[in-house]
Protein backbone atom coordinates (compact mmCIF):
# COMPACT_ATOMS: atom_id res chain seq x y z
CA UNK A 1 0.00 0.00 0.00
CA UNK A 2 1.59 3.23 -1.28
CA UNK A 3 1.36 6.12 2.09
CA UNK A 4 1.43 9.71 2.08
CA UNK A 5 1.68 11.25 5.00
CA UNK A 6 0.71 15.09 4.94
CA UNK A 7 0.31 17.65 6.44
CA UNK A 8 4.25 17.79 7.62
CA UNK A 9 5.98 20.90 9.17
CA UNK A 10 9.27 19.36 10.64
CA UNK A 11 12.16 17.41 9.88
CA UNK A 12 11.39 15.19 13.09
CA UNK A 13 7.66 13.83 11.74
CA UNK A 14 9.09 13.58 8.20
CA UNK A 15 11.50 10.97 9.49
CA UNK A 16 9.53 9.28 12.18
CA UNK A 17 6.82 9.00 9.09
CA UNK A 18 9.00 7.58 6.90
CA UNK A 19 10.79 5.25 10.04
CA UNK A 20 7.61 3.80 10.09
CA UNK A 21 7.32 3.16 5.78
CA UNK A 22 5.75 6.59 4.26
CA UNK A 23 6.27 6.63 0.69
CA UNK A 24 5.88 10.24 0.10
CA UNK A 25 5.17 13.17 2.02
CA UNK A 26 3.15 15.98 1.75
CA UNK A 27 4.18 19.82 2.12
CA UNK A 28 1.43 22.34 2.30
CA UNK A 29 2.17 25.67 0.94
CA UNK A 30 -1.40 27.32 0.73
CA UNK A 31 -0.90 29.92 3.48
CA UNK A 32 -4.63 29.61 5.12
CA UNK A 33 -3.95 26.20 6.04
CA UNK A 34 -2.83 25.63 9.60
CA UNK A 35 -0.24 23.00 8.05
CA UNK A 36 1.38 26.09 5.81
CA UNK A 37 4.94 25.43 5.46
CA UNK A 38 7.96 27.74 4.15
CA UNK A 39 9.59 26.42 0.92
CA UNK A 40 12.92 26.68 2.39
CA UNK A 41 12.19 24.93 5.30
CA UNK A 42 10.36 22.30 3.32
CA UNK A 43 13.44 22.09 1.01
CA UNK A 44 15.69 21.15 4.02
CA UNK A 45 13.38 18.68 5.36
CA UNK A 46 13.26 17.34 1.10
CA UNK A 47 16.95 17.20 1.37
CA UNK A 48 17.24 14.64 4.19
CA UNK A 49 14.53 12.24 3.03
CA UNK A 50 15.74 9.25 1.93
CA UNK A 51 15.70 8.91 -1.96
CA UNK A 52 12.73 7.08 -2.52
CA UNK A 53 10.82 9.23 -0.38
CA UNK A 54 8.65 11.59 -2.63
CA UNK A 55 7.92 14.96 -1.46
CA UNK A 56 4.95 15.95 -2.60
CA UNK A 57 3.70 19.87 -2.59
CA UNK A 58 0.09 21.22 -1.70
CA UNK A 59 -1.54 24.41 -3.54
CA UNK A 60 -4.56 25.63 -3.16
CA UNK A 61 -5.52 28.11 -6.56
CA UNK A 62 -2.12 29.47 -6.49
CA UNK A 63 -0.04 30.80 -9.55
CA UNK A 64 1.46 28.69 -11.91
CA UNK A 65 4.69 30.34 -11.96
CA UNK A 66 4.69 29.88 -8.21
CA UNK A 67 3.63 26.31 -7.69
CA UNK A 68 6.37 25.79 -10.58
CA UNK A 69 9.20 27.54 -8.38
CA UNK A 70 8.48 26.37 -5.05
CA UNK A 71 8.65 22.73 -7.35
CA UNK A 72 12.08 23.36 -8.05
CA UNK A 73 12.96 25.13 -4.54
CA UNK A 74 11.60 22.47 -2.27
CA UNK A 75 12.61 19.72 -4.54
CA UNK A 76 9.24 18.34 -5.23
CA UNK A 77 8.81 15.08 -6.57
CA UNK A 78 4.95 15.72 -7.29
CA UNK A 79 2.57 18.35 -6.84
CA UNK A 80 -0.68 17.90 -5.47
CA UNK A 81 -3.59 20.56 -6.91
CA UNK A 82 -6.25 20.72 -4.17
CA UNK A 83 -8.48 23.79 -5.77
CA UNK A 84 -10.43 24.29 -8.96
CA UNK A 85 -7.08 23.98 -10.59
CA UNK A 86 -8.21 22.46 -14.43
CA UNK A 87 -6.34 20.07 -16.74
CA UNK A 88 -5.30 23.38 -18.63
CA UNK A 89 -3.11 24.28 -15.64
CA UNK A 90 -1.80 20.82 -14.49
CA UNK A 91 -0.31 20.36 -17.84
CA UNK A 92 2.39 23.66 -17.14
CA UNK A 93 2.77 22.22 -14.07
CA UNK A 94 6.52 20.65 -14.44
CA UNK A 95 6.33 17.63 -11.98
CA UNK A 96 4.07 14.59 -11.96
CA UNK A 97 0.35 15.95 -10.75
CA UNK A 98 -2.57 14.44 -8.13
CA UNK A 99 -5.42 15.94 -8.67
CA UNK A 100 -7.64 16.58 -5.53
CA UNK A 101 -11.73 15.58 -6.17
CA UNK A 102 -14.78 14.55 -4.42
CA UNK A 103 -16.21 11.32 -4.86
CA UNK A 104 -19.14 12.80 -6.34
CA UNK A 105 -16.80 14.64 -9.05
CA UNK A 106 -14.55 11.68 -9.75
CA UNK A 107 -17.78 9.23 -10.03
CA UNK A 108 -18.47 11.39 -13.34
CA UNK A 109 -17.00 8.83 -16.40
CA UNK A 110 -16.13 12.11 -18.25
CA UNK A 111 -13.45 13.17 -15.31
CA UNK A 112 -11.34 10.07 -17.21
CA UNK A 113 -11.20 11.83 -20.47
CA UNK A 114 -10.56 15.16 -19.14
CA UNK A 115 -7.72 14.10 -16.17
CA UNK A 116 -6.40 10.84 -18.21
CA UNK A 117 -5.30 8.14 -15.73
CA UNK A 118 -2.03 7.75 -17.91
CA UNK A 119 -1.18 11.32 -16.73
CA UNK A 120 -3.07 12.26 -13.45
CA UNK A 121 -3.76 10.42 -10.74
CA UNK A 122 -6.78 11.44 -8.29
CA UNK A 123 -6.95 11.93 -4.84
CA UNK A 124 -10.20 11.26 -3.56
CA UNK A 125 -10.92 13.78 -0.17
CA UNK A 126 -14.19 15.48 1.62
CA UNK A 127 -15.18 18.60 -0.19
CA UNK A 128 -14.45 21.26 1.70
CA UNK A 129 -14.34 24.62 -0.20
CA UNK A 130 -12.72 26.73 2.74
CA UNK A 131 -10.38 24.43 4.46
CA UNK A 132 -9.59 22.07 1.29
CA UNK A 133 -8.25 19.15 3.00
CA UNK A 134 -7.10 17.80 6.53
CA UNK A 135 -10.99 17.94 7.58
CA UNK A 136 -10.81 14.83 9.56
CA UNK A 137 -14.24 14.19 7.49
CA UNK A 138 -14.41 10.53 5.94
CA UNK A 139 -15.86 9.66 2.50
CA UNK A 140 -18.43 8.48 0.68
CA UNK A 141 -16.18 4.78 0.70
CA UNK A 142 -18.72 3.09 -1.57
CA UNK A 143 -18.44 5.36 -4.32
CA UNK A 144 -14.94 5.99 -3.56
CA UNK A 145 -14.27 2.22 -4.75
CA UNK A 146 -16.01 2.36 -7.67
CA UNK A 147 -13.41 5.15 -8.59
CA UNK A 148 -11.00 2.76 -7.67
CA UNK A 149 -12.08 0.06 -9.59
CA UNK A 150 -11.51 1.80 -13.01
CA UNK A 151 -8.26 3.72 -12.38
CA UNK A 152 -5.29 4.32 -9.71
CA UNK A 153 -6.80 6.78 -6.62
CA UNK A 154 -5.76 7.88 -3.19
CA UNK A 155 -7.84 7.62 -0.92
CA UNK A 156 -7.83 10.17 1.90
CA UNK A 157 -10.85 11.80 4.06
CA UNK A 158 -10.68 11.13 7.94
CA UNK A 159 -8.66 7.73 7.95
CA UNK A 160 -6.94 7.32 11.24
CA UNK A 161 -5.55 4.04 12.54
CA UNK A 162 -9.11 2.67 13.64
CA UNK A 163 -10.71 3.04 10.28
CA UNK A 164 -7.83 2.57 7.50
CA UNK A 165 -7.88 -1.31 7.47
CA UNK A 166 -11.71 -0.89 6.46
CA UNK A 167 -10.87 1.73 4.44
CA UNK A 168 -8.34 -0.20 2.20
CA UNK A 169 -10.48 -3.36 2.22
CA UNK A 170 -13.88 -1.65 1.44
CA UNK A 171 -12.07 0.89 -1.04
CA UNK A 172 -8.75 -1.04 -2.76
CA UNK A 173 -7.32 2.19 -3.58
CA UNK A 174 -3.64 2.09 -4.93
CA UNK A 175 -2.78 4.23 -1.97
CA UNK A 176 -3.79 6.61 0.97
CA UNK A 177 -2.65 9.98 1.84
CA UNK A 178 -3.11 10.49 6.05
CA UNK A 179 -2.85 14.25 7.58
CA UNK A 180 -5.11 15.02 10.73
CA UNK A 181 -5.57 11.46 11.46
CA UNK A 182 -1.95 11.12 13.11
CA UNK A 183 -1.84 14.67 14.73
CA UNK A 184 -1.50 15.92 18.27
CA UNK A 185 -2.49 19.51 16.43
CA UNK A 186 -2.78 20.95 13.19
CA UNK A 187 1.10 19.93 11.48
CA UNK A 188 1.85 18.35 14.95
CA UNK A 189 2.01 14.69 14.15
CA UNK A 190 1.68 11.88 16.75
CA UNK A 191 4.49 9.10 16.78
CA UNK A 192 2.27 6.38 18.63
CA UNK A 193 -0.71 7.41 16.23
CA UNK A 194 2.04 6.97 12.95
CA UNK A 195 3.12 3.59 14.12
CA UNK A 196 -0.55 2.52 14.90
CA UNK A 197 -1.41 3.62 11.21
CA UNK A 198 1.25 1.44 9.70
CA UNK A 199 0.30 -1.60 11.62
CA UNK A 200 -3.34 -1.13 10.94
CA UNK A 201 -2.13 -0.81 6.91
CA UNK A 202 -0.05 -4.05 7.20
CA UNK A 203 -2.66 -5.53 9.15
CA UNK A 204 -5.31 -4.38 6.29
CA UNK A 205 -6.47 -7.87 3.77
CA UNK A 206 -5.86 -6.23 0.54
CA UNK A 207 -2.24 -4.80 1.71
CA UNK A 208 -0.47 -8.14 0.38
CA UNK A 209 -1.61 -7.74 -3.24
CA UNK A 210 -0.30 -4.32 -3.70
CA UNK A 211 3.95 -4.55 -3.07
CA UNK A 212 4.36 -4.22 -6.60
CA UNK A 213 2.43 -1.37 -7.91
CA UNK A 214 3.84 0.69 -4.96
CA UNK A 215 7.20 0.12 -5.96
CA UNK A 216 6.48 0.79 -9.47
CA UNK A 217 4.96 4.24 -8.35
CA UNK A 218 7.98 4.69 -5.95
CA UNK A 219 10.42 4.41 -8.99
CA UNK A 220 8.31 7.02 -11.31
CA UNK A 221 8.18 9.46 -8.65
CA UNK A 222 11.97 8.79 -7.20
CA UNK A 223 13.75 8.81 -10.83
CA UNK A 224 11.68 12.66 -11.40
CA UNK A 225 13.23 13.88 -8.29
CA UNK A 226 15.72 16.98 -8.25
Amino acid sequence: MFVKICGITNLDDALTAVRYGADAVGFVFWRDSPRWIDPHKAQVISAMLPPFVTPVGVFVNQPIEYVNEVADVGRLGAVQLHGDEDVDFAARVHRPVLKAMSVAAAEDPSVDRTWPCSSTMLLLDAHDPVRRGGTGRTIDWTGASAVAARRRVLLAGGLTPGNVAAAIDQVAPFGIDVSSGVERAPGIKDSDKLQALFEAIHDSSDNAARPRQARILRRIWGTIRP
